[in-house]
């Protein structure tokens, strides 16, 4: 077993173990660590704990200390370093007519070298920025482009449910969402009304994607014609969040009952499930 601490670069990103040593840490607690890149620092985000060989890529990188009051006077010169590295190469970028938008700059905890993110229809010759960057910022110069996902999360906002964007506050990654989850919880696919801040399909759609079809799986289907206290008709509508169903009557009207208080007419109420009926 390795003991290790887990430790996340920014908020809701992955999360990485490192050896804590013999030092003593907490959730919260900023922390100044070792990786391939030089120092950085990052948040605890799980505490020590004792995991099996599998979950860790040895050699473990270990955490070189708390960060004390100089680290954090330092780690706030960096933001302020950063933001202007980024009004400086954004300049640049509008000297060299590249078709690139800025999302943000970055520096290493040591300042060893500055990563700049950004968003592009296709591939950006970035090679002659790079040098500019370097002569000016006199340090290692990356340019990573990301996705309009990637970028809806580093900057953040409000969802149109009124919340913080879930990519932004909780979500270490991405999973797979598509418009076959809207069919499925019956959402109207208009794209306005189904794409989060980024453009791209919401990622709650998946969060409940698999209640939806647990629920249809049992649920008497549209079309079926059923038996109810009320009278016989055919199912018209289905209402997962309640599990009820709307039955239009043979003889006049419509009614919302419990999808369990129903019988299938086909089967004498031995199948709840039911099909639809061709007519």
């Amino acid at each position: 077993m390795h003991t290790v601490v887990g430790v996340s670069f920014k908020e809701a990103g992955k999360i990485y173990y490192f050896d804590p040593q013999e030092l003593e840490l907490h959730e919260g607690d900023t922390v100044i660590v070792e990786t391939a890149s030089g120092l950085e620092s990052g948040h605890v985000v799980t505490g020590v704990k004792h995991v099996s060989p599998e979950e860790v890529t040895t050699p473990l990188k270990r955490v070189v200390r708390r960060a004390d009051e100089r680290d954090i006077k330092h780690l706030e010169e960096n933001r302020q370093k950063e933001r202007q590295a980024l009004d400086i190469c954004q300049a640049k970028v509008e000297e060299l007519g590249l078709a690139m938008k800025l999302v943000e700059a970055e520096y290493t905890f040591d300042r060893s070298r500055v990563v700049f993110y950004f968003t592009a229809d296709g591939r950006v010759d970035f090679r002659e920025l790079v040098r500019r960057l370097a002569s000016t910022l006199k340090t290692r110069i990356e340019m990573h482009q990301i996705g309009v996902r990637d970028e809806a999360k580093m900057i953040g906002g409000l969802g149109m449910c009124g919340r913080s964007l879930c990519c932004a506050t909780f979500l270490e990654g991405f999973q797979p969402v598509s418009i076959k989850m809207a069919k499925e919880q019956n959402l109207p696919l208009n794209p306005t009304k189904i794409s989060g801040m980024c453009g791209r399909l919401m990622c709650c759609l998946n969060y409940e994607n698999d209640y939806y079809k647990e629920v249809k799986s049992r649920l008497p289907k549209v079309g079926t014609q059923v038996e109810t206290e009320h009278g016989a008709g055919t199912i018209v509508e289905v209402n997962v969040p309640k599990e009820s169903v709307v039955v239009r009557l043979f003889e006049a009207g419509h009614v919302e009952v419990p999808a369990d208080s129903v019988k299938c007419g086909q089967c004498n109420g031995q199948c709840k499930k039911g099909k639809p009926v061709k007519n």
